[in-house]
């Protein structure tokens, strides 16, 4: 007899939620995030990423639906299942006033962890967070990178299987954003499951194995990320003259733009030559000093799906 398949890391079937006022900010939604998964989910600001994750960890209360972490029921056993979860929230919810190894291990206590072990894995999660050398001082001092790791370490503390981060880098400078990917991963590669949700795109395609996408309280995209991307039969590129132009060159089979910078912007279909367009460029004098994305590909399918192809939309 076959082994029986694990379950995995979260399963969501028919999760709705319906306001007082008749608002419905979850119209069914359904999710698999396998164990051991990188999982993104996206959507534009009110789509239900905060309202789901809210759910998800009981800090919402849902109209219908059921929730598995792991095979535990949430609304059966909410206590088992809490345990197994591990929620970084977008605001810095921090007691300034505390000090990382308290703040860390007073975390573990509350999951009933004595607190001489919870001391010991504070110490621990500090550690990997490179927040060791810090674990005396106030956490008001901390820069805002270190404040980030600090909700990290307090979220790992108790030894969750599934780790659920609301728009981790949000607010962050690019090399605190770089750090903080860096971590991800490592921990992700730990064994961790990760579910991140993020309006930077280009996080996401960065990070994620798998990303769904929702909208109007529905999931309208839920697959791998390499698939998604393959969904792009355009992107759309920018072109940096070595000299200024007037005008563009005839390029009809591209779309071209001038823009108010003197580049030129034009749209590329997937899997074909760059080679007639400099070709022409070329024909007309045009030389070019480089290229680059206008936008990551992700994102320009991402505004697609949710604003200019409205039959994706419920």
């Amino acid at each position: 007899m076959p082994p029986k398949p694990a379950p995995p890391a979260l399963r969501i079937r028919g999760l709705r939620k319906t306001y007082k006022n008749g608002v419905e900010a979850l119209q069914g939604v359904d999710l698999d995030v396998a164990q051991g998964e990188f999982y993104g989910l996206l959507g534009p600001n009110g789509a239900g990423k905060s309202t789901t994750i809210g759910i998800v960890t009981s800090l919402v209360n849902r109209s219908a639906g059921s929730i598995e972490v792991f095979g535990v029921d949430t609304e059966n056993d909410p206590g088992g299942a809490k345990r197994l979860i591990g929620i970084v929230p977008q605001e810095l919810n921090l007691n300034q006033f505390e000090k990382p190894l308290h703040i860390v291990a007073q975390q573990a206590g509350y999951y009933g962890i004595p607190w001489r072990e919870a001391r010991e894995r504070a110490a621990e999660c500090l550690q990997w967070m490179g927040l060791w050398d810090k674990r005396t001082v106030m956490a008001r001092s901390l820069s805002g990178g270190m404040k980030r790791r600090l909700m990290i370490a307090r979220a790992l503390v108790h030894g969750p299987r599934l780790l659920i981060l609301d728009e981790p880098t949000a607010g962050v400078d690019i090399e605190i954003r770089r750090a903080t990917w860096e971590l991800l991963e490592q921990i992700n590669a730990s064994g961790t499951t990760i579910i991140l949700t993020t309006h930077y795109l280009e996080e996401a395609e960065q990070l994620c194995r798998r990303i769904a996408i929702i909208d109007r309280g529905r999931i309208v995209q839920d697959t791998d990320t390499r698939s998604l991307l393959q969904q792009l039969a355009t992107e759309t590129f920018v072109l940096d003259p070595v000299e200024p132009i007037a005008e563009i060159p005839d390029l009809p089979d591209f779309a071209p733009r001038l823009r108010a910078d003197g580049s030129i912007e034009v749209e590329h279909a997937r899997g074909s030559s760059l080679n007639e367009l400099f070709q022409v460029l070329d024909r007309a004098g045009v030389r070019i000093a480089s290229m680059r994305n206008k936008a990551n590909r992700l994102e320009e399918l991402f505004l697609r799906l949710v604003e200019h192809h409205p039959e994706v939309r419920p």
